[in-house]
C-alpha cells in the first residue's frame, strides 16, 4: 500500500498532509481488499490504483474551482473522483450519486474508516434526480468516464445551480466530444466551454477535464426519461 500512496504523491498536482496521506492509504487498502468483488475496479496494480484512480481524480482541482462548494459526483461507482477530491478539498461537500447500492455502500463504509466526513451518497438514478429535489442544488457536477458528453450534459447540467458548473473528466477524445455536445449545452442552460489537458505520466495518456458553466436555469422538461436521452441525446 505504501508504494500506491508514494506514487500518487509524486505525481500529484498538489501535495498532502499526514493526515490526508493516511485516509489515501484507508482508501487503498479498502479497494485492494475488495478485489474482484462488486466490480468497483478493474485496477489492480499498484501504479494502475494510484496514476488511473488517485492522480487521474485529482485533475479537477487545476480548474481552482474546488473550495467552499457543495459537488454532486455522478455516476461515483466505487468512489471516483469523490474519494481523492473529497480529501484533497477538505471545505467542500461531496455527495457520490449512483444506482448500485452496493458501490455505495464500499464509498460510506471506506469514508468511515478513512475519516473522511464531508462524503454522503445518493442512490438514483441521474435523471431521477435532476428531476427531483436534487434539481439545481449544487454548485459543480462532476462525472468521470461515465458516458458520451451529450448525454452527460443532460443528466448532469440539472443538478447545478445557476452561476455552477459542471466539469467532465474525459479521455483522449474530449475535444471531438465537445464539439458533439455544443447543441445540449445550450439547450441545458450551459454556457462557455473550457478544456484542459490532464496527462496520466507513465502511461503516456491523454485524457481532458471540460468544464462548462451554467448560465441559465435548465428548462423544466430536461432530463428526459433515460431511454430518450440515450435513444436521441440533444
Amino acid at each position: 500500500m505504501k508504494n500506491i500512496i508514494d506514487i500518487t504523491k509524486k505525481y500529484s498536482p498538489i501535495s498532502f498532509t499526514e493526515e490526508q496521506e493516511k485516509q489515501f492509504y484507508t482508501v487503498a487498502e479498502g479497494l485492494k481488499r475488495i478485489e474482484g468483488n462488486l466490480n468497483v475496479t478493474d485496477l489492480k496494480t499498484d501504479e494502475e490504483i494510484a496514476l488511473l484512480h488517485f492522480v487521474d481524480s485529482l485533475s479537477p482541482l487545476k480548474t481552482g474551482l474546488f473550495k467552499n462548494k457543495k459537488v454532486i459526483d455522478v455516476g461515483c461507482g466505487g468512489g471516483f473522483p469523490t474519494f481523492p477530491l473529497a480529501i484533497c478539498a477538505p471545505d467542500c461537500h461531496f455527495t457520490g450519486l449512483d444506482s448500485t447500492a452496493k458501490k455505495l455502500r464500499f464509498v460510506e463504509e471506506t469514508a468511515r474508516e478513512a475519516g473522511i466526513s464531508n462524503i454522503s451518497v445518493l442512490c438514483a438514478r441521474a435523471e431521477e434526480a435532476g428531476k427531483g429535489g436534487h434539481r439545481e442544488k449544487y454548485d459543480i457536477a462532476v462525472s468521470r468516464g461515465v458516458a458520451r458528453l451529450n448525454v452527460l450534459c443532460e443528466w448532469c447540467l440539472p443538478l447545478v445551480k445557476k452561476g455552477g458548473y459542471f466539469v467532465a473528466m474525459k479521455g483522449n477524445r474530449g475535444k471531438e466530444e465537445l464539439e458533439e455536445a455544443r447543441n445540449a449545452i445550450k439547450v441545458l442552460g450551459g454556457g462557455e466551454a473550457e478544456l484542459f489537458e490532464a496527462p496520466i505520466p507513465v502511461f503516456d495518456r491523454s485524457h481532458t477535464v471540460i468544464v462548462i458553466k451554467k448560465i441559465s436555469s435548465t428548462p423544466a422538461e430536461y432530463p428526459r426519461a433515460n431511454g430518450r436521452i440515450m435513444k436521441k441525446p440533444l
